[in-house]
């Protein structure tokens, strides 16, 4: 009991500020409406001080969908719909407005951009099928949010970040230079990504599951155009949704911050807030060991917490040498990148996904480090040219620095942090 109440008013100290919700009402005439024609929208908390003129912008993730049946399921929904976000938003990690706990952005703009089209933000579709009432505008969301901003003093930013988490965090990446293309000459630009970095791997039945997922995701959508040029005309469309065909190309300076074991890449998770019409479950297929690669459960209670994994499912996640461990593919997926200056990573071997948008893991005394620094440190470092950071951790469980994520099997919720 004494942790659980230690654990709230922890919360609510650094988890205080509460911001209201904007609404992009503009862009509804142009066609910028999430999944169910609502407007685009997000949390705004200006800037102060010296940080009047920058702006750090948030996407935010969960999933996506790839058939009708999935993006209904999302509708009506916060993931699919604006009337279902919520009015006032908690910011903490990097969106917390206190210096002892975001120490190089506490005073910029922080901005949350509202989830709501189910594509990374990269869908346009004109039509609209009556029945479903369902609409693909993913692209058009971003620009009318991004002209809102503009408009509210971006246009004068002097420092920006395009940021994001898990779906966001590829939002990031898919939009980093057009996002650049938007600002200033001047400006110094630079593009985050957090947990954001999905492998084109198969899956534990040796299925290419994800692939075949991110096709449908991109057909459907419709997203095709909005996917950056240099990789399209080389490779099919879908195979441009994956990073690591799309990370060096990207011109903008770019930092990655990614955990090697990956939990949400590692496992079946059901997306909050989302339930089958039908009373289903509604799950996001994800990438190493979806359920439809493991009907008999070997994997269930490794994939909810890492301590209960065995010694043959460690080895194929790459704990020991192993010739197609999902650590060892994860990092040549990133090492085909190429080296580069300007880019910068934080690749550390904790079981966790999204470790910037809470202060436990963003930037507290017992947060995850590399090179005994933390995510915040290394990351403002890195932004203001203070000193270049690319570090990858020793494969699990030598970082004892990690909050590895436990799920609970009977609540379909992300995560418990130890």
């Amino acid at each position: 009991m004494d942790i659980f109440i230690c654990y709230f008013v922890d919360y609510f100290r650094t988890e205080g500020l509460f911001v209201n919700i904007t609404y992009v009402l503009s862009g509804v005439a142009k066609g910028a409406v999430c999944l169910d024609g609502s407007p685009p929208a997000y949390h705004h908390d200006k800037g102060f001080g010296t940080g009047i003129n920058s702006w750090l912008i948030q996407m935010e993730g969960g999933g996506w969908c790839n058939n009708v049946t999935t993006c209904l399921s999302r509708k009506n929904t916060r993931l699919g719909s604006s009337k279902q976000m919520v009015e006032n938003l908690a910011f903490s990690g990097i969106l917390s407005n206190l210096p002892q706990f975001n120490p190089d952005f506490y005073n910029w703009n922080r901005v949350k951009v509202g989830y709501c089209d189910g594509s990374s933000f990269t869908g346009d579709v004109q039509a609209v099928n009556p029945i479903t009432n369902l609409h693909f505008r993913g692209a058009r969301v971003f620009l009318a949010v991004m002209e809102d901003l503009l408009a509210k003093g971006m246009k004068n930013a002097e420092n920006a970040i395009l940021s994001g988490c898990s779906a966001g965090g590829l939002t990031s990446i898919l939009h980093c230079d057009s996002f650049k293309a938007l600002l200033p000459m001047g400006a110094k630009v630079k593009c985050f990504s957090d947990a954001g970095y999905f492998i084109d791997v198969k899956d534990i039945s040796g299925a290419p599951h994800i692939e075949e997922y991110f096709r449908d995701v991109v057909s459907l959508h419709g997203s095709a155009k909005n996917l950056p040029p240099v990789c399209t005309s080389k490779l099919k469309p879908d195979l441009c949704f994956f990073p690591q065909n799309v990370a060096q190309h990207v011109r903008t300076p770019l930092f990655l911050v990614n955990a090697a074991y990956d939990s949400w890449q590692m496992k079946n998770t059901l997306a909050p807030g989302l339930a089958d019409p039908h009373g289903s479950d509604t799950f996001i297929k994800n990438i190493l060991a979806p359920g439809v690669a493991d009907p008999y459960g070997f994997w269930l209670n490794c994939k909810l917490n890492i301590l209960k994994c065995s010694s043959r499912q460690l080895q194929i996640m790459h704990v020991k040498t192993h010739s197609s461990g999902y650590r060892l593919l994860f990092l040549r997926a990133l090492n085909a990148l190429g080296p580069s200056s300007s880019r910068g990573y934080f690749i550390n071997s904790c079981f966790a996904h999204c470790q910037t948008e809470v202060q436990e893991t963003w930037y507290r005394a017992d947060s995850p480090k590399l090179a005994n620094k933390t995510i915040a440190k290394a990351l403002g470092d890195w932004f203001y040219d203070k000193n270049p950071f690319q570090k990858i951790d020793c494969p699990y469980p030598c970082d004892k620095t990690c909050h590895n994520r436990v799920f609970d099997p009977n609540v379909h919720t992300f995560d418990i942090d130890i």
